[in-house]
């Protein structure tokens, strides 16, 4: 299918099983991975045994320019010629220890198990070293590239795929990439109902966002229990608000269904038995919009409403009683950054506008994401929100980290943080950050070598909280 092709490519999967993390969606733009077969290598590829080992980026290369892969040995290019002379499943490893090192079947099968991390026996293991470097020099095989060879073996160890865990992998990744191709916004709407993934939740918000999505704060009389989608609007579900009663969230749309919409907060009060601290939380987050009233005279009626009371008990008289006169409020005003400030406490992420809209600069960085290809060995500044971050460390044990942010206009790029530079200026959280540092380009991807880095100031809280 060349539109789920043209996804591959340019790495547009996002909530896709398997293929949606930084690391992949790097792979597969380097690899310019666009049919089925390279994707099931890549699913491999992608593993700590094959990466660590080096033997990844070898095999970008060589993916690119097959005419000038070099074998280590003649052997590597007879039964690992689909794979470039690298050892990328399980079964690699088993032909390699039997064709090159002369170990028989069981002892090759030791070799999967011991990478499959089931095996546990260590003298066993160095009886097969011994037997796969006797034979080596029998053989005559230059002894450094046996070594190569083993090396690779080991690198393996409790990581590797097998070819067919790969393939059903890449078929999984498939079926949900034709999801995303053809249905974004029903996609990230059940990838958000799943409550799994790679990312935090407000990322497949934002992507769903930038498929078309208009989204909507949860709200009384549209939204369900879990988000949903009408046309392009998606209404995200009461189970996204942080402290909301479980019941109360489930209880709403029930009600609702049952019994029509609700007419007034009043109203709503009564059908559903809310708490008042459980009503300040839909009030903050904007649940009663549709009663065209301000959120700050809502919650002034709020406190008169249940203040004498912890709940009101619903009785058949309510419904032809009404509460005592509320008070006349002047006008109460409602600033937007309010909201922000509100939105960040109850989900964890802002909704009805950005965190850069909070940022106390409107420098935004000389450059955007969309553009780092063009700066390439280049020292540019940008300003990007946190989106995700993996620390790891480097063979010295030095800890470095990988960043992933995203710019003003909601584009993703990603940076790399060295040891050196991590500890003078460490990532200390979600939030805006200005990078500087050198963009690099491998294979058409453009990534970031941060060389100076921090925290953006936002602006004060209106709210005096």
């Amino acid at each position: 299918d060349p539109k789920i092709a043209a996804q591959l490519k340019s790495a547009e999967t996002i909530g896709c099983f398997y293929i949606e993390s930084p690391a992949m969606r790097q792979l597969m733009q380097k690899l310019h991975c666009d049919n089925y077969l390279t994707l099931v290598a890549a699913s491999s590829i992608i593993r700590p045994g094959v990466a660590s080992s080096g033997m990844m980026q070898a095999y970008i290369e060589r993916h690119h320019q097959p005419e000038n892969t070099v074998y280590l040995h003649p052997i590597l290019k007879e039964q690992l010629a689909e794979t470039y002379g690298i050892m990328v499943y399980q079964e690699d490893v088993m032909k390699i220890g039997h064709f090159y090192g002369g170990l028989d079947l069981a002892d090759a099968d030791v070799l999967r198990r011991m990478m499959s991390g089931k095996y546990r026996s260590k003298n066993h293991l160095a009886a097969i070293e011994e037997k796969f470097f006797n034979h080596c020099k029998e053989q005559g095989y230059p002894e450094n590239i046996s070594k190569e060879i083993w090396r690779q073996i080991e690198s393996f160890a409790g990581y590797s795929f097998s070819k067919a865990h790969s393939a059903s992998f890449a078929v999984e990744s498939y079926q949900s990439l034709f999801y995303k191709t053809y249905y974004p916004l029903e996609f990230m709407v059940a990838v958000l109902n799943n409550y799994g993934g790679y990312y935090q939740r407000k990322v497949y918000v934002h992507e769903a966002k930038r498929w078309g999505a208009t989204i909507h704060l949860p709200c009384v009389n549209h939204s369900h229990y879990q988000s949903s989608i009408q046309g392009k609007n998606l209404y995200l579900g009461f189970d996204i608000l942080l402290n909301l009663n479980a019941d109360l969230a489930i209880k709403i749309s029930r009600e609702r269904c049952a019994n029509g919409l609700y007419r007034s907060l009043e109203d709503f009060l009564r059908r559903t038995n809310a708490s008042l601290d459980q009503a300040l939380i839909l009030i903050r987050v904007g649940a009663f919009r549709a009663f065209n009233t301000n959120k700050k005279e809502l919650l002034w009626e709020s406190h008169f409403l249940l203040s004498q009371s912890k709940m009101i008990v619903p009785t058949p008289l309510f419904y032809e009683n009404t509460f005592t006169t509320t008070p006349q409020l002047p006008l109460l005003e409602n600033h937007p950054i309010e909201d922000l400030y509100d939105e960040i406490e109850l989900l964890g992420f802002p909704v009805s506008g950005s965190l850069f809209e909070l940022a106390k600069s409107d420098y935004k960085g000389n450059v955007l994401a969309s553009q780092l290809l063009q700066h390439d060995g280049q020292v540019i500044r940008i300003v990007g929100e946190l989106v995700t971050v993996k620390t790891t460390k480097t063979k010295t044990g030095q800890r470095m980290q990988f960043g992933t942010f995203w710019d003003a206009e909601g584009r993703l790029f990603e940076t790399i943080h060295f040891p050196p530079i991590l500890k003078k200026y460490p990532l200390s959280g979600d939030g805006l950050y200005l990078l500087e540092g050198r963009v690099g380009v491998s294979f058409g991807f453009p990534s970031l070598e941060v060389y100076k880095c921090g925290r953006m100031s936002v602006k004060g809280d209106p709210r005096g909280v």
